[in-house]
């Protein structure tokens, strides 16, 4: 069966990993998380998975908004961890 992706999943797909909104590490993600843990908004991704391989803060402005999409949508509509174990 044959899957079909919208516009917008193929412009993330072309732009490249940092932008795949479902991939562990990437800029929505570590937004969202951030947002999660009650950490201050700090963008960055990490190629390798969260942790993993080298943490990449140099970032294009198109990056810093996708990463502060994760994040803003994490304070409007998402969950915080109400622990203080981070």
């Amino acid at each position: 069966m044959e899957e079909i992706i919208t516009q917008e999943q193929l412009m993330r797909l072309l732009k490249g990993p940092q932008f795949e909104r479902g991939r562990h590490g990437a800029l929505y993600d570590r937004g969202s998380a951030d947002s999660y843990y009650n950490r201050p908004a700090s963008p960055h991704w990490w190629p390798l998975g969260t942790g993993n391989g080298e943490k990449i803060t140099d970032l294009t402005p198109e990056e810093r908004a996708e990463y502060m999409a994760g994040y803003n949508h994490n304070e409007e509509f998402g969950e915080q961890n109400d622990s203080t174990h981070h």
